[in-house]
């Protein structure tokens, strides 16, 4: 994937960047919205069918015509765990926080994709010289301590509860990126996700079976059904596929940097739907955080290859 760094400006991968943060905007907000209606296993399920059934007509069209690569069955089993322990823990973060906080929170991810890389990743080494790099990582840290702390009911339980969650979801989607990386850096972006829905539908249809009350869905109206399709499709289904073609074609790096504009184009829509604010403390510490994972990604991204 990084190898896709040499152009200055790609336009596919700037419009995949922006379409990935446009989707995952729009995703907290009606998870948030869903919560009111049926547990975190069961819209799991659900958004999580909607996207797989999405992209099954293409990839079932491409198998016919033999356009896939028949490796992607057994690549995508490297991500697919930790999406599905991703996945389960992000939804059912939001029956305890408000999104913006959930999602800042969740921001810290920076930290661990960092250490990751720098134990598994030969080249991203040199990064332990570079001080930008650990600026960036104390600055993150600072943020998310920052913003947690300022949180006017931090010690109510079902805020720490939400911390928890969202600060476990943050490790294991660093988890699941730097497995993407590794295991679809050659292979098309959507034929990837198309096979991971799949794996990934299997395992949440287990635990939506084992812990939650599927038959809830039954009762939900029109209009909560279409949240769940349109969530599925735009948050699942084509904010991943655009991720996967980003870091396919300009590496991890700009795309994790865009994607940084996320937490405040939540809070301002979620201001709006559900009454969610973050006090000037939160929200400069937020900013604190932010600017750390900017930093971090800014010395990845002019990191020296060593010769």
């Amino acid at each position: 994937m990084d190898t896709a760094n040499t152009k200055k400006f790609d336009i596919s991968a700037t419009f995949a960047c922006l379409g990935t943060l446009s989707c995952w905007v729009l995703g907290p907000i009606f998870i948030k919205y869903l919560t009111g209606y049926v547990d975190s296993w069961t819209q799991n399920l659900l958004r999580y069918s909607a996207a797989c059934l999405f992209w099954l007509p293409f990839l079932l069209f491409d198998i016919k015509r033999k356009r896939m690569d028949a490796r992607i069955w057994r690549k995508a089993l490297l991500p697919v765990v930790p999406n599905i322990v991703m996945q389960s823990l992000w939804a059912a973060a939001f029956y305890y926080v408000g999104p913006a906080f959930m999602v800042l929170l969740t921001k810290s991810s920076i930290i661990w994709i960092a250490g990751f890389s720098l134990i598994f990743f030969h080249d991203e080494r040199p990064l332990v010289k570079s001080k930008r790099f650990w600026l960036g990582l104390a600055l993150s840290a600072i943020g998310v301590v920052g913003v947690m702390y300022y949180k006017e009911d931090f010690v109510a339980t079902k805020t720490v509860t939400g911390v928890i969650i969202a600060l476990a979801c943050a490790f294991t989607w660093a988890i699941y990126t730097l497995s993407v990386r590794i295991a679809f850096k050659d292979v098309d972006s959507h034929h990837g996700f198309a096979v991971i829905s799949i794996y990934t539908v299997a395992g949440l249809s287990l635990l939506a079976l084992l812990f939650g009350n599927v038959e809830e869905c039954v009762k939900m109206g029109a209009w909560q059904w279409a949240c769940v399709v349109i969530s599925g499709v735009t948050a699942i289904a084509l904010g991943h596929v655009l991720y996967y073609a980003a870091m396919r074609r300009i590496g991890a790096t700009i795309p994790a940097l865009v994607i940084l504009a996320q937490p405040f184009i939540v809070l301002a829509i979620s201001n709006i739907v559900f009454g969610e604010s973050l006090n000037a403390f939160q929200l400069l510490f937020g900013v604190v955080l932010l600017t750390g994972s900017a930093l971090a990604l800014w010395a990845q991204q002019h990191l020296k290859q060593p010769k």
